[in-house]
């Protein structure tokens, strides 16, 4: 009985520690991830933190530039990510916990910019396009062909886009509403312009590879019993 109760005591205490130091980082993404009161809200922020209550764990979210949120989850052990696209290339960086958010992306431009018109992606090729760095938007074009500047955050391609130093930026066409409130400028500034195949995905909760075991197999079993809920299927297709 001494000896469980002494195993039992070192389970807890391990896992303790690992609970506190567990931290999970994400990008500014309306309406899915926003700043309100130096507090992140939005859908998949719900949906993240239904999953880290479900199972029992302690994580604050803190919102970075995406290029400083990924290398950050890329580099230390027992640090989330969320939405992020499961690629080949980082299969084996994360474990991947469930998706928290679904995208359909597409280029956006200025509505003004009556000059910018195009029927399908190639086309897109003669326009500057503004995309952040590490993101899948940026790896698919790139790989496609496309010269592409690099921001740090969609923040930033956002205002490049604004002060027209580049032609478009890649972005869901549900997420131009909230976007234009976040950027205070009129809704009706911003036009979808066209879908970029292979950019429909599900942007998922991730850990990085290194992330104590018992936390990631907390963290999965608690994305089930999540994802079998309604509020789980109002929350992933909210916009």
């Amino acid at each position: 009985m001494r000896l469980f109760i002494n195993l039992l005591l070192l389970c807890i205490s391990v896992h303790s520690t690992a609970n506190q130091n567990l931290m999970v980082v994400t990008e500014l993404s309306p309406p899915n991830q926003v700043l309100l009161n130096n507090q992140v809200t939005g859908y998949s922020t719900e949906l993240v933190n239904m999953i880290i209550l479900e199972a029992k764990l302690n994580a604050p979210i803190n919102m970075y530039p995406w290029a400083r949120a990924y290398k950050m989850a890329v580099n230390n052990s027992n640090t989330l990510i969320y939405s992020m696209a499961r690629t080949t290339d980082r299969e084996t960086l994360f474990h991947w916990i469930g998706p928290v958010a679904q995208f359909e992306m597409g280029f956006v431009k200025l509505s003004e910019r009556s000059d910018i018109n195009f029927e399908n992606t190639e086309q897109a090729k003669q326009y500057k396009i503004a995309v952040q760095r590490h993101d899948l938007a940026s790896q698919v074009l790139v790989k496609r062909g496309f010269e592409v500047l690099l921001t740090t955050d969609i923040q930033k391609s956002y205002q490049l886009l604004l002060a027209r130093k580049v032609d478009l930026v890649v972005d869901d066409a549900n997420y131009l509403a909230s976007m234009s409130e976040q950027l205070a400028i009129n809704a009706n500034a911003l036009t979808f312009v066209h879908a970029i195949e292979g950019l429909a995905v599900a942007g998922y909760l991730a850990a990085n590879i290194n992330t104590d075991e018992d936390i990631i197999k907390a963290l999965q079993q608690a994305f089930l019993k999540v994802k079998s809920t309604e509020k789980y299927r109002q929350l992933i297709t909210a916009h």
